[in-house]
């Protein structure tokens, strides 16, 4: 008898415990561009916390759609979703973090920070106009450099994507042959090139087709050695991706939480700013109250804690005036 109550009492244990760290499980899903910020906080937090982040990595696109059917606790985006869009789906959105979008090639013989790119030619390679590395107007921003007369490969994202709605709003922005034949958004009909999915997949192929040329967030070029070019910002300086660019960018933001923080950092002014930054988002369903605490709690504890591992994966912590008015959002909306 004794040993029947005993397994039982274990029973009994596992079970609890099983419930209780399902219950303490938040689930996510979205944008690829801060995957990486997101999985080394999401560590640290169950190291510090005992609760678990699942977040799954699959584009904004997949994360607004899943938010949206209230599938997950959190969606993640980065292209903003505007505030009558939220208000007609009863969402809530706020920033998390601020990153950079950055060209990457695979030229043999041509290191990082070499090749200087303005918009132009980066809009007429990805039109599919200039088709070869030593055409006239790339060697003329380079011409100190020796490029090989070899067919250019375009790659770009293959799924619904943030980080290509922030790559063609710079080109839309940049280039009006662009805006009129392709447009911006999250998924475009590409005039040129080969797809892969998430930044995953567009840093893959271009570390493995020489002589192509794709986009991916900063971290996915420093996490696989993959050569950046340098880009031209509109005070007319060719600038590196970096955290002190993305800052730069990041400094003349000003988030409005009565938009919902509604924003693009794109060609932001200062003659050090990196061109092509972006805010990465978090999107709640107003109504989920005690899903959205668990998520805020984790964001809040992020912003307190987080700042030092953001800036070693090069990205741009909020300035702590816009943490405070994101907590202040949060409270506004009963979940602070």
């Amino acid at each position: 008898m004794k040993t029947v109550l005993r397994l039982f009492l274990i029973l009994t244990i596992a079970l609890s415990f099983t419930a209780v760290q399902a219950a303490e499980t938040i689930n996510g899903a979205g944008a690829t561009f801060p995957y990486p910020v997101y999985s080394a906080w999401a560590y640290q937090y169950q190291k510090t916390t005992g609760v678990r982040l699942n977040y799954q990595s699959i584009g904004s696109g997949g994360g607004v759609r899943q938010i949206t059917n209230r599938t997950v606790d959190f969606g993640a985006s980065d292209a903003p979703v505007p505030p009558e869009k939220l208000t007609r789906k009863d969402l809530l959105q706020f920033p998390a973090v601020i990153g950079g979008v950055v060209l990457v090639v695979n030229i043999p013989g041509v290191k990082s920070g070499q090749l200087k790119l303005d918009s132009e030619s980066v809009c007429r390679i990805f039109l599919g106009e200039i088709t070869e590395w030593n055409d006239s107007r790339i060697k003329s921003l380079n011409p100190s450099l020796k490029l090989p007369g070899r067919k250019i490969t375009v790659v770009h994202r293959s799924d619904g994507s943030g980080t290509t709605a922030i790559f063609t709003t710079y080109l839309s922005k940049a280039c009006a042959d662009w805006k009129e034949k392709v447009g911006a958004g999250k998924a475009v009909k590409w005039p040129v090139g080969i797809g892969g999915k998430g930044n995953e997949g567009v840093a893959n192929y271009v570390r493995r087709v020489k002589y192509s040329i794709g986009y991916v967030e900063f971290a996915y070029a420093k996490q696989n050695k993959l050569t950046y070019t340098l880009l031209k910002n509109p005070s007319g300086n060719f600038v590196k991706p970096s955290f002190e660019t993305f800052q730069a960018a990041a400094a003349s933001a000003d988030f409005d939480p009565q938009k919902h923080f509604y924003l693009w950092l794109i060609n932001a002014p200062g003659k050090n700013a990196w061109p092509i930054s972006g805010a990465t988002f978090i999107l709640l369903a107003r109504e989920k109250k005690k899903s959205n605490i668990k998520t805020v709690r984790f964001f809040d504890w992020a912003f307190k804690n987080g700042d030092e591992t953001a800036k070693r994966l090069v990205y741009v912590p909020l300035p702590d005036d816009l943490k405070n008015k994101v907590r202040a959002y949060w409270k506004q909306n009963g979940i602070y």
